[in-house]
């Protein structure tokens, strides 16, 4: 399925009762400058709700073919749909993602010429509803969420709304972990580093993405968060003294903010005024307070959110 000049590419997006953004996504990959003969679109519907249509939606689309993931969780869909995936190049983004025309073919620039590869993680850009009248949650986004770069150099992985990487790779460090809600992609991606590949970000290849812009929505992404890292670093394996310690030393995490937030917050170029400023701290501080309690919650025998 792949020529040296144009390798075919599967595309992998799950979804979730999302379908109108699904929609802007599947207009901006219909519209790629790279050949349409080389690739297509999963989209792996994760169970949403008849209403959402999302097959619908999906057929109106020629490059986009559906599948159906019933359990939960964004990461058993995007195993899903490697199962299916007919590309030696497996490239990732989200409903919620609008890729900028020549996504594909900058993505597989990147790929392809970086010797011993194992992934490239891009760009994701922020937006906000109303640029003029943006909230203190929109704020707070802009300048926390999708630190691709960060991620990679920090904790060798990274967001899977915009990632590239080899069919290959997955048949050498396997897929996703399945049961974690969050963090199943800095999972995947530590085990791609300790493989001997090498990872790149690439601040030309780029999907945009709106911010977050309720309480809310921030409430439900900060506690299905804080569950991925309860889950990844809590485990049943571990011994009784061993799990209370780790959990110590995670909520001190949260309920210890690092001043290097605040001071490089207000040094934010983003941040055009003091009363930003203050609110973004103000946010940071709640959802710190969040992933704390959320992480109680869980310990005390909670049912993690889906989100």
């Amino acid at each position: 399925m792949e020529s040296h000049s144009h390798p075919f590419v599967s595309v992998i997006i799950p979804v979730y009762n999302d379908a109108e953004r699904l929609k802007l996504c599947l207009e901006a990959l219909e519209n790629q400058t790279y050949p349409k003969t080389g690739y297509e679109v999963i989209v792996v519907d994760n169970a949403s709700d008849e209403a959402a249509d999302i097959k619908g939606v999906v057929a109106k689309f020629s490059q986009a073919i559906a599948a159906y993931e019933s359990t939960p969780g964004s990461y058993a869909a995007r195993n899903k749909g490697i199962s299916l995936a007919k590309g030696e190049v497996i490239a990732f983004t989200d409903a919620d993602c609008i890729p900028d025309a020549n996504w594909l073919e900058s993505g597989l620039h990147r790929l392809l010429n970086v010797p011993n590869c194992g992934l490239v993680a891009g760009c994701v850009e922020l937006f906000f509803q109303d640029p003029q009248q943006a909230t203190p949650v929109e704020l707070y986004e802009s300048i926390t969420a999708f630190p691709q770069q960060r991620l990679l150099e920090q904790y060798q992985g990274a967001a899977t709304a915009n990632l590239f990487t080899f069919r290959r790779i997955f048949d050498q460090v396997g897929l996703f972990n399945a049961s974690l809600r969050s963090n199943g992609d800095i999972d995947w991606g530590k085990r791609v580093y300790a493989a001997g590949y090498q990872q790149v970000y690439a601040d030309d290849v780029c999907v945009a993405h709106p911010a977050r812009r309720t309480f809310k929505q921030l409430y439900t992404r900060t506690a299905r968060l804080a569950g991925g890292i309860y889950n990844r670093f809590i485990l049943p394996e571990h011994s009784f003294i061993q799990r209370n310690k780790t959990f110590a030393r995670l909520l001190v995490e949260d309920l210890i903010p690092p001043i290097n937030f605040i001071i490089s917050a207000f040094r934010d170029s983003r941040l055009t005024n003091w009363n930003q400023r203050f609110t973004v701290c103000w946010v940071f501080l709640g959802v710190r307070s969040i992933s704390a309690l959320e992480k109680i919650r869980l310990k005390l025998g909670g049912v993690p959110n889906r989100g």
